[in-house]
């Protein structure tokens, strides 16, 4: 709405300076519908200029100074040859288009080589990069991401992307209910992690509108920014590996600090439920850890002390195998 008033506001103003400047030369009419055109055409190529990011203006910017720079010290040794003063004005014009040109071209082409405009990464005294982690959705809708940023574990810059915004507000608004209630309760950690002083959490703007898949999104700004992908997909985590991508994979740091056992020790577990082999049942640990025990399918909803036999680590977690403690 906001936005829509300014151009409104535009409109009028280049109406009434268009009126007074036709005025001066007695066609107040002509000068008016001018002007009235003239907005149009503006706000017209102001909305075709979406799609243009303030990175790449800050880099275009960069490139034109750069550019002007350059042709400026080239005149200025050229003015020093006796070639009289309309040669060295054409050579300046001529410079400044061409340096000015080729400056933009370069800029735009180089930019994702502008560290120093990259929202978020800004050089430090020893030239090393801001630590900077993306957090993409699987890992905000996992929810453990809130607690382990409580620990300060990360220490780095915590960025959500506004394409991961936008596909949790796909899944709040998702006709199926536990996508829906995934997407909202990713949009409430998301919530309280903003209003948490100790986590630092920015959202960033940049999009890429000729990439539709996010994981794609995800590993192109991680490219571009020179940051790591928290996650919990396996996908994205065996992708990212593959082009060098720096990965911090929740379920990997979960396992890794799940408590250390051993054959021999003894542990005590409450029995849920059957095993798939005769006679065995499955209990779990604190942590989520899945134990096995031989010939206890007849103490199942039981707290039964277990010695542990073997352990196992697989794709799904660590296993852990037991029998009964007599």
């Amino acid at each position: 709405m906001t936005l829509f008033i300014i151009r409104v506001f535009f409109l009028i103003v280049s109406m009434t300076v268009g009126h007074q400047i036709g005025d001066i030369s007695g066609f107040g009419t002509i000068g008016l519908a001018g002007g009235g055109i003239f907005g149009l055409l503006l706000i017209f190529l102001e909305t075709k200029m979406y799609r243009v990011s303030l990175r790449g203006l800050s880099s275009m910017v960069f490139g034109l100074l750069l550019g002007m720079v350059i042709a400026k010290l080239i005149t200025d040794i050229l003015a020093l040859l006796p070639l009289g003063d309309y040669h060295i004005s054409l050579f300046r014009v001529i410079l400044m288009i061409i340096f000015c040109y080729l400056g933009v071209t370069m800029a735009l082409r180089g930019k994702d080589d502008f560290n120093l405009i990259i929202p978020y990464v800004r050089f430090r005294k020893e030239n090393f990069f801001e630590n900077v982690v993306i957090l993409d959705t699987s890992a905000i809708v996992d929810g453990r991401i809130s607690d382990i940023c409580k620990t300060d574990f990360f220490q780095a810059r915590l960025v959500v992307p506004r394409f991961v915004l936008k596909e949790l507000q796909t899944l709040a608004d998702s006709k199926d209910a536990i996508k829906r209630e995934r997407g909202r309760r990713g949009m409430e950690i998301l919530r309280n992690m903003q209003k948490d002083s100790a986590i630092d959490i920015k959202v960033h703007e940049d999009d890429f509108p000729d990439i539709q898949d996010v994981d794609d999104k995800l590993l192109h700004l991680a490219k571009r920014i020179e940051a790591k992908i928290c996650t919990t997909d396996f996908n994205l985590n065996r992708n990212a590996g593959i082009q060098g991508i720096k990965i911090l994979n929740i379920n990997e740091l979960v396992n890794a600090v799940k408590p250390v056992v051993f054959p021999g020790d003894r542990i005590t577990v409450k029995l849920v439920k059957e095993g798939t082999e005769h006679q065995q049942a499955v209990g779990y640990l604190d942590d989520g850890t899945m134990i096995v025990v031989a010939d206890a399918r007849h103490l199942i909803g039981h707290d039964v002390s277990v010695e542990i036999t073997s352990a196992i680590q697989t794709q799904a977690g660590r296993m852990i195998f037991g029998k009964v403690r007599t």
